[in-house]
């Protein structure tokens, strides 16, 4: 029987690979001085003006998808009896997967068959994105459901985000790092290096002074610690900084053998976390430790 694979705006895919590949959204909300968006993977989503306000100073913030609207979207498919398979954005930096947990099990209580597989990815932003991606390929190559759901749980570790930001005070107002560092890190230039562990918070693991530096820190960790470079593609996400994001490419592009590297700009929810400028990379490797 074949299977319906869902997931959610955070993964930040670009709408032609959702639109190729067939998958279903779970659409995160955000608010931006007052207005509510939905993250709707560009559809109708201005990603461009949202970034230039982010860079403006306004300040957005996020919410979790509701029970509610899990149980909308799952319903669709276990009316039809349509086996699903979603993978969600961690855990470990939202509620919303406890929420599709809380859905299942509604649910079940006025279904008799609930044929519904939810994977937390321990992911974020392209580096979730990435793992649909991959995902989404051996689906249509013909991996059965089981398989699927055995090659993620397998592998979903071996994804690697490495992320830098440009205003350290995003930190700050996520309650990551102290206002008195935020303040020192900005007058040194500080540019904070962070990576996704493997419970899925986003941890931070270095320091390197200047802009530059920092891009070319995401770029060599990205080539130290790559594995089976020629059978993952690379992704590299940014907030409005495209120029830098296809130096990044390029430098890759000499270093390592990937079959491809797609580049594209994180989504709303991600960004309105860390801001206009951030950028990342994403690859597979060794598993998270």
């Amino acid at each position: 029987m074949d299977y319906q694979l869902i997931t959610d705006s955070c993964s930040d895919l670009p709408l032609e690979l959702v639109e190729k590949y067939n998958l279903d959204i779970v659409n995160f909300t955000i608010n931006i001085s007052g207005e509510d968006l939905v993250d709707d993977m560009g559809k109708t989503f201005n990603k461009t003006s949202f970034f230039q306000r982010l860079k403006n100073g306004e300040t957005a913030t996020t919410s979790q998808v509701n029970v509610h609207s899990y149980i909308e979207k799952f319903k669709q498919y276990v009316d039809k009896g349509i086996p699903v398979v979603y993978l969600a954005f961690s855990s470990a930096l939202t509620g919303s997967f406890n929420n599709a947990l809380q859905a299942k099990s509604m649910l079940e209580d006025e279904y008799e068959n609930v044929d519904l597989t939810i994977i937390d990815t321990k992911a974020a932003s392209l580096g979730e994105g990435m793992l649909v991606y991959e995902a989404a390929v051996r689906k249509e190559e013909g991996f059965t459901k089981e398989e699927l759901i055995n090659w993620v749980e397998e592998n979903k570790l071996n994804y690697h985000s490495w992320v830098t930001v440009d205003d350290i005070k995003h930190l700050q107002r996520g309650g990551r790092i102290s206002a008195t560092a935020a303040t020192v890190g900005s007058l040194l230039s500080v540019k904070p290096i962070i990576v996704m562990n493997p419970e899925g918070k986003l941890i931070p693991v270095a320091k390197v002074r200047g802009r530059k530096k920092s891009i070319n820190y995401l770029i060599d960790q990205t080539v130290k610690h790559i594995k089976e470079e020629d059978k993952h593609p690379i992704f590299i996400g940014h907030v409005g900084v495209p120029e830098e994001a296809a130096y990044i490419k390029e430098q890759i592009k000499e270093r390592i053998n990937a079959p491809e590297i797609i580049v594209s700009s994180y989504g709303p929810t991600v960004a309105a976390h860390t801001g206009f400028g951030s950028l990342a990379v994403f690859s597979y490797g060794e598993k998270r430790e």
